[in-house]
């Protein structure tokens, strides 16, 4: 019976001993994720206050909204401290949409580069917000939706009629040769002649800044569209090079370019959509490339 008593006293001392350190892993299990996430400007007032004097700027945004249609559009001004959040402009427009004016209306989506929905225009360029870092030294800075485009609400267009025109070329591989078994094979040298095409990201960025296109919008498919074109009719695979030329073959779908290269000038990707435009009339003159090995490379070397 001692010895059981025994067993029992040393169980209970065990158990004591376990108890707290349990408890403490698991505290620590949980702590240390509710301390990554908390905000920099949420921390308690126990903490030393950040050092950096303020930075302020002065933000200009266009404000417009549909559901008061007898009121005109404004520039509306926001002034942040620059030491308090991020670098790019797209930062600038979630704090304040975030902290200062949840009615604020604008596109973003990935804060990458890649997906093109805060194409804006900042300081009279036309570029994406998440790539567009906000200029420390200077006055302050106007934001503006992308120009000559009908507008949904403050800095989102109505992009309608670009995804309608998009379309209307096929942007898709249309091809009589498909292979029986496996895929459709290029060389790296027919692979090299889509560099400088593929990578748009169809942000209008290039369109919405060319006066053609602003001016004849409703038939001139504008620069993304007609890059995007050239894509296909570049491509080694796609057998439809003659149809896609001749849906292009009248006044206003491709020779309202005028080569003035704002298109190339403003692409936050670093593309030549006026190349492609002159790639494009060339073969609607001289016909196609006997070869793809002769065909132009559009990417920058």
């Amino acid at each position: 019976m001692s010895l059981m008593n025994s067993a029992s006293s040393s169980l209970r001392r065990a158990t004591a001993v376990a108890g707290p350190s349990s408890l403490a892993r698991r505290a620590l299990s949980t702590s240390a994720p509710r301390a990554l996430a908390t905000p920099a400007g949420d921390l308690s007032s126990s903490q030393p206050a950040s050092s950096k004097p303020q930075h302020m700027k002065e933000f200009k945004i266009y404000r417009w909204n549909p559901d008061l249609p007898t009121e005109k559009p404004q520039m509306q001004s926001y002034t942040l401290d620059l030491n308090q959040t991020g670098p790019m402009v797209l930062d600038a427009l979630i704090k304040i949409k975030n902290e200062m004016d949840p009615t604020l209306t604008f596109r973003r989506s990935c804060r990458e580069g890649i997906c093109g929905s805060c194409a804006m225009n900042i300081d009279g360029v036309n570029t994406l917000a998440c790539l567009c870092r906000i200029e420390r030294a200077g006055g302050d800075s106007k934001i503006y939706p992308l120009p000559h485009m009908y507008i949904v609400k403050d800095l989102v267009p109505d992009l309608t009629q670009f995804y309608k025109q998009y379309r209307s070329i096929e942007p898709f591989l249309k091809s009589d040769n498909t292979p029986k078994e496996g895929e459709h094979l290029q060389s790296p040298e027919e692979r090299r002649r889509l560099d400088g095409l593929y990578e748009c990201i169809l942000c209008a960025c290039c369109s919405t800044s060319c006066p053609s296109y602003w001016w004849n919008q409703d038939e001139y498919l504008g620069p993304a569209v007609l890059m995007q074109a050239y894509r296909w009719m570049a491509d080694s695979r796609d057998t439809h090079g003659e149809e896609r030329r001749q849906k292009l073959e009248n006044s206003f779908s491709l020779y309202r370019c005028h080569t003035i290269f704002n298109c190339s000038k403003t692409c936050p990707k670093g593309l030549n959509p006026a190349k492609a435009i002159a790639a494009i009339k060339r073969d609607m003159a001289f016909g196609p490339p006997k070869s793809d090995s002769q065909r132009q490379v559009i990417a920058d070397n």
